[in-house]
């Protein structure tokens, strides 16, 4: 177990002509009423706390009255864009609850809570600063996990749906000790499909406060899947194992749980499991996916000497030469999935390498 350091500011990368045109062909670009500097006018703002009363390090903004009905409006605008036709005909049935700030990270994204005011039923959705690469991070999520990502961007600005699921530190601390044995073992199967996925497609960054834990309840018992909730890290770090879940120390109970779960040989079938799977989605996307690597190819999304260390470990890992010819992240993405699809279609799936 490492004390990884995660670069403590990574910057804003502009989102470049090619990746603009990839998200207009395929209906992620649109046009909105509402950005994200527009709602940086707040007046005051007083701290949110959880249940326990303890700080969540997101605050509570309010507006002038003048702001806020023109605010209120647009948000409820972008909420029927991303989740319904975009009509106004929703809009009586909508009211903004709250408009939240969060003061951590790299993001500092609003969070905004939406009601329906027939059934009291709620949602929410973040608006942040469009950065290329968590755009990049979205769509390789949306297109190599097993779950669809709905998100917009316009100009300058990030609409994300809000992914549900009980923060992966909460569920450590209170829910997993009281899990069954059965629980635990399904758990730790996840967490090792989790950490080849994120590896594979260079995530970086899951501590457990990035990650949420899913359950859902199947018959007589409950299945958990984990899901990335913080693109922000997409292809930027140089250590290769700041894309390793595993090696994070707030991950270190579930690494226990892998270690006490599963014999060596287990846990390469699971990872071989999660390979093929891998495999079987690239080829579904295949032309989509090959256009946004293509952008990410040509963009800048890290800096040079990331670059520089990240191909050379991955070099060692994979002992492949062409990883020491790529100048950029998104080259070395492009060949780390290269070498997968190659090495699955080289040899039986059941017989590939851990």
């Amino acid at each position: 177990m490492q004390d990884l350091k995660i670069s403590k500011k990574k910057p804003s990368y502009p989102i470049s002509d090619k990746l603009d045109a990839y998200l207009s062909e395929y209906n992620r670009n649109i046009e909105i009423p509402i950005y994200y500097d527009d709602l940086l006018r707040f007046q005051g703002a007083i701290e949110v706390y959880d249940k326990d009363d303890n700080d969540t390090l997101w605050i509570r903004v309010y507006y002038s009255e003048f702001d806020r009905q023109e605010i209120d409006l647009a948000l409820k605008k972008v909420y029927a864009i991303l989740h319904s036709d975009g009509t106004e005909s929703i809009f009586s049935f909508l009211n903004v609850d709250a408009i939240d700030y969060c003061t951590f990270g790299n993001s500092k994204p609003f969070r905004i809570k939406i009601r329906n005011i027939l059934n009291d039923n709620y949602t929410y959705f973040y608006v942040k600063t469009a950065d290329a690469s968590r755009i990049y991070g979205l769509e390789l999520e949306h297109m190599l996990s097993p779950y669809n990502l709905n998100f917009l961007v316009s100009n300058t600005t990030l609409i994300e749906e809000h992914i549900a699921g009980v923060p992966g530190d909460v569920f450590i601390k209170d829910m997993l000790p009281n899990c069954t044995k059965a629980e635990k073992a399904q758990i730790a199967k996840e967490f090792v499909k989790f950490n080849e996925r994120c590896m594979i497609r260079l995530l970086g960054d899951m501590r457990s406060y990035n990650y949420v834990i899913v359950p859902t309840h199947d018959f007589d018992h409950v299945v958990y899947k984990i899901r990335a909730i913080d693109f922000d890290q997409q292809s930027y770090e140089g250590k290769f194992n700041i894309y390793r879940p595993q090696f994070f120390k707030e991950n270190l109970k579930m690494v226990e749980l892998v270690s006490t779960s599963f014999h060596k040989l287990s846990i390469d079938q699971y990872k071989i499991e999660e390979r093929s799977i891998l495999v079987k989605r690239l080829k579904s996307f295949n032309d989509r996916i090959g256009e946004l690597l293509d952008c990410m190819v040509d963009d800048t999304i890290s800096k040079p000497e990331n670059i520089d260390e990240l191909k050379m470990k991955i070099y060692d890992y994979a002992l492949d030469k062409k990883f020491k010819k790529c100048k950029s992240m998104g080259e070395i993405l492009k060949r780390a999935l290269e070498f997968l699809k190659n090495n699955y279609e080289s040899v039986n799936p059941l017989k590939m390498k851990p």
